[in-house]
């Protein structure tokens, strides 16, 4: 491992590069570059996730932190800390962790695009509340594929719709890589269902984007509107009930790491539904690097905005002050216009 303290963009490269000599290059079997965009305080825990990831899928790994506060952050001095680990503590790949405060934040990709790894995809994760924009951060625009978490917002059916507004062909969204056992088992039971549905359930609590998207996917596999049902006492997607035109019902309710099966005549079956970690809803993500199109269409089916599948993939970055744009209009009382 190699720290570089107060360092540049040209001192990490050089550091990079002389930690691959030291361990034997493994740049050769590198699949893609991950970018990973947190803050101070999540950064263990993005760290944590990032390395089972990196596990499954050899790459170059760079995790930029950024200030908690945006304010702090752009008052403070610019100033850059590096580590520089090949196949160390964060796993069998190689992995930069760039600290930046002060206004440097805002312009990382400056020291990111020289450590991207070269002829392979670059993958942007957001281990921190979503842009409103992808485009605003320059670092979004560099990903063919970009991953959110809408989970991490303090409103996150808010930020379904603006994920949806701002959607462009490889966006996705860890609450839908959440609901992929869900949706797994919910498939398997139409295996034996010869009837057309007439009505579905779906049971969690008010502000889960999990069961938001879970609703979308019912919406535009069986055409059907899902009714909501609040349950504030689950933490979490509860249950998924669904009706069909001949009288049968089937049902799928979570109790911690299991699930009960019912259905119309036949015995209660109990199947597993644990909760994943963080780092595997990661993993499942970057098993592909096209766009989800059943993604895409459960969004739609959610908010109603519908052509995504048709906009263009690619992204232009669009400069976004953020300590400007948190400060209040007072129509150039400043002596600004």
């Amino acid at each position: 491992m190699i720290g570089l303290w107060d360092t540049t963009g040209e001192e990490v490269v050089k550091a990079l590069a002389s930690e691959r000599r030291n361990a034997g290059g493994v740049a050769s079997g590198i699949a893609l570059t991950l970018v990973v965009i947190t803050t101070e305080k999540k950064e263990r825990e993005a760290e944590a996730a990032a390395t089972i990831a990196a596990a499954a899928h050899p790459c170059r790994l760079v995790i930029v932190v950024r200030g908690d506060d945006v304010a702090d952050q752009i008052a403070d001095r610019s100033r850059m800390d590096a580590e520089i680990v090949v196949g160390g503590r964060l796993g069998p790949c190689e992995a930069v962790v760039l600290r930046m405060h002060g206004r440097l934040a805002l312009h990382a990709e400056s020291v990111v695009i020289p450590l991207l790894a070269p002829d392979v995809p670059v993958v942007t994760w957001w281990h921190v509340d979503p842009p409103d924009k992808i485009a605003y951060d320059p670092l979004g625009v560099l990903g063919e594929r970009r991953i959110t978490d809408s989970a991490l917002s303090r409103n996150p059916m808010l930020v379904l719709e603006q994920r949806a507004d701002d959607y462009a062909p490889g966006d996705t969204d860890l609450a839908w890589s959440r609901i992929t056992p869900w949706r797994t088992l919910v498939a398997a039971a139409f295996d034996t269902v010869d009837s057309r549905v007439r009505s579905v359930t779906v049971a969690a609590p008010e502000k889960d984007p999990t069961a938001a998207l879970m609703r979308g996917w019912l919406s535009s596999r069986l055409g059907v509107s899902p009714q909501v049902e609040f349950t504030p006492e689950a933490p979490f997607l509860h249950e998924v009930r669904i009706e069909c035109e001949n009288g049968d019902v089937m049902s799928l309710t979570r109790n911690e790491n299991q699930a009960v099966m019912r259905r119309s005549g036949q015995d209660d079956r109990e199947l597993p539904l644990a909760r994943r970690p963080l780092g595997d809803e990661l993993a499942e993500e970057l098993r592909r690097l096209d766009a989800d199109q059943i993604y895409c269409e459960s969004l739609e089916a959610l908010t109603g905005i519908t052509g995504l599948a048709m906009r263009a993939p690619m992204r232009v970055h669009i400069w976004h002050d953020p300590a400007l744009a948190e400060k209040p209009d007072n129509g150039g009382k400043d002596g600004t216009s």
